[in-house]
């Protein structure tokens, strides 16, 4: 008993120390392992899987149906021997007993292991052959009566025998090489002196179906069957080396570049060889991917069909390859898959206020879009247009609502767009078609709620391919982008939680029904203390941090920021100031590199040996010393201006020319005021010989610039009144307004443009339409202290 044990525990770690290929155990180099004594006449009867046990062979096997637990641990409990038996069909559950083999190998049960996982293992030993003479118990489990076979062994002088065996130890020698079976096997193999052992172990071993193996098991002759065995394991090594084989070639033709695709192009020479078609993996993957897909069932059932359709195609067709695309494209696409918003208010202002100075009314839009998402949690998203002058921070501002919000941030610029298919795609039937750059971005950006801003909308150009500026009234229809139709994907795509930004510097350009649709905030430009406060705050230390100069090593005053403010620049934006602040650094950097001495402190003289002479002289109200001469106000893409409109006399019929490069609402504007004038000479206190005797001739400096526009309608009639009564405009006085026939004063816009260009020439006074009043009352106090304003109806006033 105390050997027997000693035997377990040696068994029991060599099945600890194994690896998952559990190898067969040598018990030792004899078959007799079975005294005749031993032998009973009946035996329990015990089916086996896709196993067939040898005699003299260790091996594992996993017991799982009730009558075989049954059976193994009666038998252990009573240390009786038992008969294990191949199944004919290894799926079936219950076998009866035609449904397994009549030779089968009498084995002892050397150890029971309960496994962690609830299941049980049995180490069983094969200890002779027997064949079933009948079954005589089938419950609860077979029982059967038996005769013992017996193996005939080779004469110890057959050297054809010898042959045999050295050629089993070379071939499966052969074998461990080409598989991945461990090494030190080469070596147990070879110090097995027992022949008919090794004929046993080999057998046991060898990966070949349970039908040849039971073949082998069923040969009496141990060197017929060593024959049949040389057949088996000749076949397997001669596949092992095509194997082996093919692999070679793919290595062979895989170099630094291509290592990328070594598994790819393994499985593609394996496939070839096997006559298989190799895109089958491609569809199954592309299958695999769509399983996680959060796609509704119109888009499930479209993808479907969709690979279904390329299954029948030819692989070398261009319109597979098209196929492909547009699968993949599908799966690209973030169907339903959207960021969570970040409904933390407060930070959302710290973000928006860090990130820019000003532009209180955009802010005061977005938190309230916050603040009623958080409330509501389901809002479609509002389609915002910021226009204004270029360098106010229209597009950086689309960056950080995405910040803000915890979005993702995509940018698409429409300027010059032309082809109403950029908008909304190419049927997928031409070559090189493609989806729209929405669906395209979106696929980009994987997420179906971004912040998405449209550049320049107002720079949308139009030709025969279409317009895109209708391409774009569905995509910015908050009741209609929901269903927004690409037509490269034949299919709708949900845009309604996208958070469009558009921007423009002017709104004359768009169409009447895309700016409908869209919410308009004013951008305004910058007043001179604003732009330092951004200089500081942004753009210096961007500048700084560009080209690697520490703060230490370069300072700018407020002083300074607002000398190269009013002397280098003349925008409403930042954009100049930024590049004039990065040609200040760039130099103090160049000095720093060189190791030369510079102030470290800018001064108002550094900055004129850093940038040379002021480009432009500030906009100064150039006085009232003349009759005639009158000060406008005016608006341009890059912010408010003054204009001063000059008129003169000089003897002739009543003839009136204009020059300065005007368009046609300006010289409509002026012959308007004459006109008003003569109707109302006698109130105005002119005499009516005047317009006959004398030309009227109408200035507005500047010549190579063109202007246009209504602003200047005031202007005109008051420069005209003052020049045909020598009386002189009050000082300090600027004005701007449109006229009609009647004398009536009409509103216009760019009213804060105006204010700012009205503050940098120095004007205290400025006149404007009542109607005005209320942009006024729109407009910061920051922005207006200083300036006195007298609102009119009528030129009379």
């Amino acid at each position: 008993m105390k050997k027997q044990k000693k035997h377990e525990d040696i068994i029991f770690q060599n099945m600890i120390e194994s690896d998952d290929n559990f190898i067969p155990i040598l018990s030792s180099d004899t078959t007799d392992l079975l005294d005749e004594d031993e032998l009973p006449d009946e035996l329990p009867v015990l089916p086996l899987r896709n196993t067939v046990l040898f005699p003299g062979i260790v091996i594992p096997i996993a017991v799982g149906r009730k009558k075989s637990l049954k059976l193994i641990r009666e038998a252990y409990e009573g240390n009786r021997l038992i008969g294990t038996v191949a199944q004919l069909d290894p799926h079936v559950e219950e076998p009866t007993p035609d449904e397994i083999y009549n030779i089968g190998t009498i084995a002892k049960i050397i150890k029971i292991l309960e496994m962690p996982d609830g299941s049980t293992s049995v180490i069983i030993q094969g200890a002779g052959r027997f064949m079933i003479d009948r079954i005589i118990e089938t419950e609860p489990y077979f029982k059967a009566t038996i005769f013992s076979l017996k193996e005939k062994n080779p004469d110890t002088n057959d050297k054809e025998f010898e042959v045999i065996i050295a050629t089993l130890k070379e071939l499966s020698a052969r074998m461990i090489q080409l598989s991945d079976i461990q090494p030190e096997a080469i070596f147990a193999i070879k110090n097995i002196e027992n022949a008919p052992f090794l004929s046993n172990y080999l057998s046991s071993n060898l990966d070949i179906v349970t039908e040849k193996k039971q073949k082998l098991l069923a040969i009496d002759d141990i060197k017929v069957r060593s024959v049949h065995l040389l057949e088996y394991l000749t076949y397997e090594v001669q596949e092992l080396e095509i194997k082996k084989d093919i692999q070679s070639k793919v290595k062979g033709e895989i170099n630094q570049q291509q290592r990328e695709y070594f598994l790819n192009q393994q499985m593609k020479t394996i496939q070839d060889e096997l006559g298989e078609n190799p895109l089958d993996a491609e569809i199954e993957n592309m299958l695999g991917q769509s399983e996680k897909k959060q796609w509704n069932k119109e888009v499930a059932e479209r993808f479907t069909k969709e690979i279904d359709r390329l299954k029948f195609l030819n692989p070398a067709s261009p319109e597979y390859a098209n196929q492909i695309t547009y699968l993949q494209t599908l799966l690209e696409l973030p169907w339903n898959e959207y960021t969570e918003d970040n409904f933390d208010l407060k930070h959302a202002q710290k973000v928006l206020d860090t990130d820019h100075y000003g532009l209180e009314k955009v802010k005061e839009r977005i938190m309230e879009h916050l603040a009623v998402l958080k409330l509501k949690n389901d809002l479609k998203a509002p389609i915002l247009c910021l226009y204004g002058p270029p360098g106010v921070g229209k597009t950086s501002l689309g960056k950080s609502i995405a910040a803000s919000l915890g979005r993702k941030y995509v940018r698409m610029s429409l300027g010059g767009l032309h082809d109403e298919a950029e908008i909304r795609g190419h049927r997928k039937t031409y070559i090189g078609a493609l989806p729209g750059r929405i669906v395209q971005n979106l696929k980009k950006v994987k997420s179906s709620n971004p912040v998405f801003v449209l550049d320049e909308i107002d720079k949308v150009g139009a030709d025969f391919r279409g317009d895109p500026s209708f391409a774009l009234l569905e995509v910015l229809d908050p009741e209609q982008n929901s269903t927004f139709y690409d037509n490269y994907l034949e299919m709708e795509y949900d845009l309604s939680k996208i958070m469009f930004v558009a921007t423009a510097n002017s709104l004359n350009t768009i169409k009447p029904a895309l700016l409908d649709r869209m919410e308009l905030i004013n951008v305004t430009g910058y007043i001179v203390e604003e732009k330092v406060k951004i200089a500081q705050k942004h753009l210096i230390p961007a500048q700084l941090k560009a080209h690697g100069v520490k703060k230490t090593q370069l300072q700018f005053s407020k002083e300074v920021i607002q000398h190269i403010v009013m002397f280098y620049t003349r925008e409403s934006g930042v954009r100049k100031l930024n590049q004039v602040l990065a040609q200040v650094v760039r130099r103090i950097a160049k000095k720093i590199a060189f190791e030369e001495k510079y102030d470290a402190k800018l001064n108002q003289k550094n900055v004129h040996e850093l940038l040379g002479s002021p480009t432009f002289s500030n906009e100064k109200y150039q006085g009232n010393d003349y009759a005639g001469v009158v000060t406008g106000l005016a608006w341009t893409a890059v912010g408010g201006q003054i204009l001063f409109v000059e008129t003169s006399l000089s003897r002739g019929n009543g003839k009136l020319t204009l020059t300065g490069n005007l368009g046609s609402v300006m010289k409509e504007s002026a012959v308007l005021a004459l006109e008003y004038i003569k109707a109302h000479s006698k109130e105005l206190g002119i005499n009516n010989d005047i317009f006959e005797n004398w030309n009227l001739h109408v200035h507005v400096p500047e010549g190579a610039i063109p202007k246009d526009g209504p602003s200047a309608g005031i202007t005109m009639v008051t420069a005209i009144t003052s020049a045909l009564t020598q009386r002189k405009v009050k000082r300090n006085l600027a004005m701007t307004g449109e006229i009609t026939l009647r004398g009536k004063v009409l509103p216009v816009g760019g009213i804060k443009e105006k204010i700012l260009a009205a503050k940098r020439a120095d004007i205290k006074e400025i006149i404007l339409c009542q109607e005005n009043k209320k942009d006024i009352d729109e407009i910061k106090d920051i922005y207006i202290k200083g300036l006195t304003f007298h609102y009119v109806d009528d030129i009379m006033e």
